[in-house]
């Protein structure tokens, strides 16, 4: 939004997120976190909810007449809304493409029938749309331009200083914290902070933590936490990535319903659920997903991140995945190419 508004003094913006929007303009249509359902259970259970938002956000697109809509992610929601758009004659510009090549491939039709322009953020992807004869602009990738990387320090392994991100949404904090207090009280020589994700307060995790943790703080400053650490127990999703660029050692945990799990299974064609190690296409951090994640396997995967082997490693990994993700002015070609088209 700043880059376009560097390029169009005129532009003028309604929108759909959260504070790092409200930054940039003040005109919010709704806050992302009312929308915020993870999981194919979780999204059937909020099926009302969802239908209002789609009644809502078309009159709102409609009573606002944007000359372009800027679709970013969330594609259950936002290609739906693009096929609509479309019906209507709207501009549709999509960043952060639907991440087809790990399911629901067939979406490339509606892709290529509802998307003036795609912009994609990981370098695999545009030869991978390319082939599907879709045009997509990559200009790198968007964290890569914004995150500078620490400078590697020595720790002291008889008391380490551990971050916790255990998700945005409600639904996941339920799910991880419980096990990241177990964690905690086995570790009470360690340091640990949770970060407090954009959209939550302390008090949306204290309600699944007791209070007599007292190797516990709290900090909603998400980087400055993970930079400030010597391990990271990191949410699977985009945290796992600009973890590995601020060069943190970490470990990857996810955990959901055992029925949403079971279906995700089935249909997602991934060997890997972390965004570095889909975009290495091999394992660079260590994934604990349902039932691997658990106490004993995150202090055993801690234990062995203290090896210098393991841990020289991952930063090598990390920083061939920083050169990889590299791109030039990255935010100032994408708001160029959406002004001018």
């Amino acid at each position: 939004m700043s880059a376009l508004k560097a390029n169009d003094q005129n532009a003028s913006f309604r929108f759909w997120g959260g504070q790092k929007m409200l930054a940039v303009d003040s005109n919010q249509a709704m806050d992302y976190k009312h929308t915020a359902f993870m999981g194919f259970w979780e999204v059937i259970k909020n099926l009302g909810t969802i239908r209002k938002h789609f009644a809502f956000c078309k009159k709102d697109i409609d009573e606002f007449q944007p000359d372009k809509i800027i679709y970013i992610d969330y594609p259950g929601f936002n290609m739906r809304m693009a096929d609509w758009a479309n019906q209507r004659d709207y501009h549709n510009i999509y960043f952060v493409a639907p991440q087809i090549w790990a399911w629901k491939k067939n979406r490339y039709k509606k892709i290529k029938r509802d998307i003036k322009q795609l912009f994609v953020i990981l370098p695999f992807e545009k030869n991978f749309y390319q082939k599907l004869g879709i045009e997509a602009n990559y200009f790198g990738h968007p964290l890569e331009a914004n995150i500078d990387q620490k400078a590697i320090k020595e720790f002291n392994p008889q008391s380490l200083k551990i971050a916790i991100l255990p998700g945005s949404r409600k639904q996941e904090l339920q799910k991880h914290l419980p096990v990241f207090q177990q964690v905690i009280r086995s570790r009470p020589q360690d340091h640990f902070t949770i970060a407090i994700a954009p959209g939550l307060s302390k008090q949306d995790i204290r309600a699944y933590l007791p209070d007599n943790l007292s190797n516990l703080s709290f900090d909603n400053n998400n980087h400055k936490v993970i930079r400030e650490a010597d391990i990271a127990l990191i949410k699977s999703g985009t945290s796992t990535l600009e973890t590995a660029l601020i060069g943190t050692p970490q470990i990857v945990i996810y955990k959901t319903s055992s029925l949403s799990y079971n279906i995700a299974k089935r249909i997602v064609k991934l060997s890997h659920i972390s965004l570095v190690n889909i975009i290495a296409q091999k394992e660079i951090v260590k994934e604990l997903i349902q039932d691997d994640f658990n106490v004993d396997r995150i202090n055993q995967e801690i234990e062995s991140l203290l090896s210098r082997e393991k841990f020289n490693n991952m930063i090598q990994s990390y920083t061939d995945l920083r050169n990889e993700l590299k791109g030039d002015q990255v935010f100032e070609g994408i708001a160029k190419s959406i002004v001018t088209a």
